[in-house]
């Protein structure tokens, strides 16, 4: 998948969260898409790194402490 294309399902989606609010003011929307992002992306890539936070952590561009503090938000752990 290149960059395009999840740029693309990126917009697709938002375009379809503002049809489903039909007309209602989005609120804390930074947040929601980060957080819908977030899980599913440290899912995949410690899945990949079989588990190893060091190798995820270099992968993602993150400090391993950051990974980890990430991954028990998500409750990853």
């Amino acid at each position: 998948m290149s960059q395009t294309h999840l740029d693309a399902c990126v917009r697709e989606s938002l375009e379809a969260y503002f049809q489903d609010l039909h007309g209602v003011e989005p609120h804390n929307m930074y947040d929601m898409l980060i957080k819908s992002v977030e899980s599913p992306l440290l899912e995949v890539v410690m899945r990949r790194a079989n588990n190893n936070q060091s190798r995820a952590a270099q992968w993602l561009g993150l400090n391993r402490n950051t990974l980890r503090k990430k991954l028990l938000e998500h409750k990853l752990l």
